[in-house]
């Protein structure tokens, strides 16, 4: 990124102050005496040592390591564990993890009526969490704010939170923001979770999860684990989430192309979120890293450019 790009996304910091509606996520709770443990057993993070009242990311995936939702997971009991995901899959996984029950004592329902989620930004998410590292979470009269990424902007990081309240608690105080703003930055953050158009696309490491706290390689077997942990003790790991600027608009599933092998996508549009300026798009784009080195292009090969921006976090480099 040139140092004037730099310069101009510093001055969108004003403009993320405040609380975005998000409507496009939903909440599965999970409850019983099992509920801790039959995650744990589930997700590609501890859910089992998760203190009550703190939060981790965590992806489901199938046998073949290929994700196929990520949450937020907030235990908010020892018997309670809330898992707050992208709402166009969470029929879907619902399903799918009631399938695995079986004798455990657990119940797992669509609790997303039964919260308010909203997105916190900048002084908004630090009246809740003041200077709270990613995943710490504060908890106060049943409402749960839990500490994200921050949206990195040059040299200057604005807070991001979400905050989870139930239906009768007043709204943490701030400026209305909309989903555009919150989603974009989203993006800035380098970190977020799997839709529907993402469904089986990546193994955990292919969106960073592992370099921003969303596997556990100590822990127990999970449904992908072996596929996941060879991906990072072999040194395997082709394919890494880049932060790009386009010229144009992009959608989450897009393919993405490189001149140097036109015939075949390279890439993956994951998430992408117009610049509060209308001058462009932002976006988050899972590639492989040798076609990172020889450029990325929208729609086909000779398509607009995408120009690369650094990532707001240092990668784990495989082990």
């Amino acid at each position: 990124m040139t140092t004037s790009s730099t310069a101009t996304l510093d001055q969108f910091a004003s403009q993320l102050q405040g609380i975005a509606a998000l409507p496009h996520l939903g909440v599965i709770q999970a409850q019983g005496e099992d509920a801790a443990n039959f995650l744990h057993n589930q997700l590609s993070n501890d859910v089992l040592l998760l203190p009550v009242g703190q939060s981790r990311l965590a992806a489901f995936c199938s046998a073949k390591g290929r994700m196929q939702a990520s949450f937020v997971v907030i235990k908010t009991a020892p018997d309670t564990v809330l898992l707050v995901m992208s709402l166009d899959l969470l029929a879907q996984t619902l399903k799918r993890l009631s399938m695995f029950v079986l004798r455990a004592k657990v119940k797992m329902i669509d609790a997303t009526a039964s919260w308010q989620l909203r997105g916190l930004l900048g002084v908004s998410a630090r009246a809740v969490l003041a200077e709270a590292s990613p995943w710490q979470t504060a908890n106060a009269d049943g409402s749960h704010a839990v500490a994200l990424y921050p949206a990195v902007l040059g040299d200057t990081q604005v807070p991001r939170a979400l905050w989870l309240g139930t239906p009768s608690q007043t709204l943490p105080a701030g400026a209305e923001l909309s989903t555009d703003v919150w989603a974009w930055a989203e993006v800035m953050s380098g970190v977020t979770l799997v839709s529907q158009s993402l469904f089986e696309a990546f193994v955990p490491q292919m969106l960073n999860y592992e370099s921003v706290g969303g596997v556990n390689f100590k822990k127990g077997c999970y449904p992908g684990q072996e596929v996941v942990a060879r991906s990072q003790f072999r040194g395997t790991l082709k394919r890494r989430t880049a932060l790009v600027h386009s010229p144009v608009a992009l959608t989450a599933g897009q393919d993405v192309f490189t001149s140097a092998d036109p015939e075949q996508p390279c890439a993956t549009v994951v998430l992408s979120a117009v610049r509060p300026d209308g001058q462009g798009f932002d976006a988050l784009v899972s590639g492989t890293l040798e076609s990172q080195q020889t450029g990325w292009r929208t729609g086909h090969a000779q398509g607009p450019a995408l120009e690369m921006m650094p990532l707001p976090y240092e990668l784990l480099a495989d082990i």
